[in-house]
């Protein structure tokens, strides 16, 4: 009797901690199929079911959950509307909406992580898409930009920076927010993934200090040297052992106050540690992604490289990501 009573405690305890996958799973579902731009005014299932084409049955589930968590209102009998818009992700149409994390962690992360006992048990590793995940990784990862922009524009400042090299510049975040404080510098963008640059040339076209180029950092060479170099959101592409080499490669392109900035979640770090080492189990599930460093591993690394260590600090402390500066002086 008692380990039945045990058994049942145990049992409640798991449902009460997945608790929050619902939330998380009702935001997915209408962030991909716009669902809470569909009911932004009082509408029934049925109407935003016929003028969507969707499955009336299947929406109805989706809207009862959206009730019992409070994502969703109800007036009258039927009629339905968005509640939480503060918190529910904007229209997918938004390219910088928060919604696309949950795609990512809904359509990459989650199905990674459940994959763990087939993969344990085979000893084989999948491998990362990047040409049908790029796009994707690409958008979640400018999330960070609004945290990290202060340091860097404070880093360019402080400095006097004027040519800036970005390398996997993403979608050109970085550099067209930096080229609207900064102006006068030089900027220019490396990214390996077609798709992701032509992105990048498209949102910066109208900028003329931006460059975009598509090409393998292994493979590029600057046409001068840089006064920064950024590295955000990278190193999980790189193996461990070729982190230095890549890392003097981009010292060899600094000028002689030059500083090489890092992005990037740190292992077994100080401040979230338990997001850090999911990412780390993530990067694990493929033989293209590597663990990220942890913070002797950089130690070392700028101190085989003759760099300081200048700056050191949480952007995101909750995902134990980093801002790192590495300096020739």
């Amino acid at each position: 009797m008692i380990n039945e009573y045990v058994r049942l405690l145990k049992a409640r305890n798991w449902m009460k901690k997945n608790q929050p996958f619902l939330y998380s799973w009702h935001a997915y579902v209408g962030f991909e199929l716009d669902l809470f731009s569909q009911f932004r005014s009082w509408k029934t299932v049925k109407e935003v079911a016929s003028s969507r084409n969707l499955q009336e049955e299947l929406l109805l589930r989706w809207v009862e959950v959206g009730l019992s968590i409070r994502h969703l209102k109800k007036k009258g009998k039927d009629k339905i509307k968005t509640a939480s818009k503060f918190s529910l992700p904007s229209t997918p149409k938004n390219p910088r909406s928060t919604g696309i994390i949950l795609k990512e962690m809904m359509e990459l992360h989650i199905p990674t992580l459940l994959s763990y006992p087939e993969l344990l048990r085979s000893n084989k590793k999948n491998t990362f898409d990047h040409e049908e995940h790029g796009p994707t990784v690409a958008r979640t990862s400018s999330l960070l930009e609004q945290l990290a922009l202060p340091r860097l524009m404070k880093t360019i400042k402080k400095n006097k920076m004027e040519r800036i090299i970005d390398i996997g510049c993403g979608e050109g975040g970085y550099l067209s927010r930096i080229s609207q404080k900064f102006p006068q510098a030089k900027l220019a963008g490396v990214e390996m993934n077609e798709e992701v640059a032509d992105s990048a040339r498209t949102n910066c076209k109208d900028i003329p200090n931006i460059k975009i180029v598509t090409a393998d950092v292994h493979e590029y060479s600057p046409e001068h040297q840089a006064d920064l170099i950024m590295v955000n959101n990278l190193l999980h592409y790189i193996q461990p052992e070729d982190r230095k080499q890549l890392l003097s490669r981009l010292k060899g392109w600094l000028s002689r106050k030059g500083s090489i900035t890092i992005i990037t979640p740190i292992l077994h770090s100080k401040k979230g540690e338990e997001f850090s080492s999911v990412f780390n189990s993530f990067f694990s599930a493929f033989e293209n992604l590597y663990p990220t460093p942890t913070e002797e591993d950089i130690h070392q690394i700028a101190k085989e490289l003759k760099l300081k260590v200048k700056t050191f600090k949480p952007v995101v402390t909750e995902g134990g990501w980093y801002f790192i500066q590495l300096s020739n002086r």
